[in-house]
């Protein structure tokens, strides 16, 4: 499920990221919020009050909500040792989405640089430089960890490392092709 405007109760207190502050609240049992977009693992839904904010998919679960978000991601085996591939890597980098606007950190032209490093040992270290679409966006923290927690998953990652950074700042011509087109840039 990409985006969806389903109204959903919450049953429970929820705990919530706001968007684009990345700073946490509660939503409360009763409220009724609207599902904007269910990408990566996580929902964007608008709050009552008119904000957004993300719910993690173990609020969901937690909830009996977890119908809001859409197929289950496959999860590849954590064998830091197995075989790697850094196509897998990247796959992995697109089911990582910016909470507001429903493209991949990939398509978006979020990643800067991203490496993989041998480790003593076996397997990979995958260094990552990323940057968000605004300097002030507080979202930086939580991408990152998204960014490992899907990496984590994938053979042959022994660990990975996350940087935002805001130099160069990011813009439109860093999205790919397919990004503006479903943005409707063009």
């Amino acid at each position: 499920m990409s985006q969806t405007r389903a109204i959903a109760e919450l049953p429970d207190d929820c705990a919530v990221t706001l968007i684009p502050s990345g700073m946490s609240a509660i939503l409360h049992a009763g409220d009724q919020v609207m599902v904007t977009q269910a990408l990566g693992g996580s929902v964007t839904v608008q709050t009552p009050t008119g904000h957004l904010a993300r719910i993690e998919a173990r609020d969901l679960r937690r909830m009996g909500l977890e119908e809001l978000l859409g197929e289950p991601e496959e999860d590849k085996g954590a064998d830091p040792t197995g075989a790697f591939s850094m196509d897998a890597v990247t796959e992995a980098l697109r089911t990582v989405f910016d909470p507001e606007i429903p493209i991949n950190v990939v398509d978006l032209g979020l990643i800067y640089r991203c490496e993989a490093i041998p480790v003593e040992g076996g397997g990979n270290r995958i260094s990552i430089d990323m940057t968000m679409t605004a300097p002030g966006c507080g979202m930086g923290d939580i991408l990152a960890e998204d960014v490992k927690a899907k990496l984590l998953r994938l053979p042959g990652v022994a660990s990975v490392d996350v940087t935002v950074v805001f130099d160069p700042p990011w813009g439109m011509e860093k999205m790919s092709e397919t990004a503006k087109i479903e943005l409707g840039l063009y």
